[in-house]
């Protein structure tokens, strides 16, 4: 397709989760001008969660939708220029890069920060895509607070699995947890803590047929691989920890990642091993996979490419 005309920018963001937000107000303040594509999911992930209690100054908690407003309305308010539109190509051979949007709008960016964040992995149930944000959640951490004294299922084997079911024991009467094999992929000491603890309940060789409930979870209905038994098992929330995928893939080959496809940056800043091209927020993390971090991140970058860009002004 013909490129119509190439747009040349200061400071482009790609990504509209808090760590895009986040660099947009920093990096507007910093006079970088910076313009920012809020990708295929304006406002990233909190755009499918409902009740938010655990960002800061929020002291009665907010809905994630209504928060990722007002993130994009400050960043606005601060001169950040918000656009619909997703980054398709990069080429980051030459100074000023190269980016395209939609595959047919060029720019060349003087700076670049990376926050496309990361999309969590699902089991692909409709019933589990209905009752999301009704009791069905990608996160432990985010959501078991409000499962206090209910009992909860989990489903997955590996250390993210074990590691949220730890957690919701701690909060929940019981934690049912379906691992699909007759073993975990979680590290040992890992599958040992789960076993020793004794409200979590394991069943094995099992793989989730249906999450039941019309306007909230109300059970689950699980089918053994080796027996073909069905059980129907009431619990108030399920969560999925089946893992993440970064959302990287126009960076293969320019940007160094680890191989789960996470971005490296040096650590302490918001650096890759491309000069001018930082990442943040979930793109690059997946340890902490908060909102916080992620906003804090953004802080980060943007702050790291206004040294990057003073320091070519002055020819450092």
């Amino acid at each position: 397709m013909e490129i119509s005309e190439i747009e040349r920018i200061h400071c482009l963001i790609i990504g509209s989760g808090p760590a895009g937000y986040t660099a947009a107000i920093y990096a507007a303040r910093a006079n970088l001008k910076p313009v920012l594509y809020q990708g295929i999911q304006p406002g990233g992930q909190l755009t499918i969660t409902t009740e938010v209690e655990n960002y800061p100054g929020y002291p009665d908690g907010v809905q994630g939708p209504e928060m990722m407003v007002h993130f994009e309305k400050q960043s606005s308010r601060m001169g950040a220029d918000i656009r619909y539109g997703l980054a398709t190509k990069v080429d980051f051979t030459q100074y000023p890069f190269k980016i395209w949007i939609d595959e047919d709008k060029q720019i060349e960016a003087e700076s670049v920060i990376i926050a496309t964040g990361a999309s969590a992995k699902w089991l692909g149930l409709p019933s589990e895509e209905r009752l999301n944000g009704y009791g069905v959640s990608a996160c432990a951490v985010c959501d078991g607070f409000f499962f206090r004294g209910k009992e909860v299922a989990i489903v997955g084997a590996g250390d993210t699995a074990a590691e949220e079911a730890l957690y919701l024991s701690k909060l929940c009467t019981t934690v049912h947890m379906i691992v699909r094999r007759d073993q975990m992929r979680a590290s040992k000491i890992m599958q040992e803590r789960v076993q020793r603890t004794p409200n979590i309940k394991i069943y094995w060789n099992s793989e989730t047929e249906e999450i039941v409930g019309e306007s909230k979870v109300e059970a689950f209905k699980i089918r053994n691989t080796k027996t073909n038994e069905m059980k129907m098992i009431p619990v108030s929330g399920f969560f999925v920890a089946i893992g993440h995928q970064p959302n990287s893939d126009i960076f293969k080959g320019w940007l160094e990642m680890d191989e789960g496809g996470y971005l490296k940056t040096t650590p302490g800043t918001s650096k890759t091993n491309i000069e001018g091209v930082f990442a943040a927020g979930d793109v690059q993390d997946k340890i902490y996979r908060q909102a916080v971090t992620a906003a804090g991140s953004g802080c980060m970058a943007a702050l790291d490419a206004e040294r990057f860009l003073s320091s070519k002004e002055l020819g450092i």
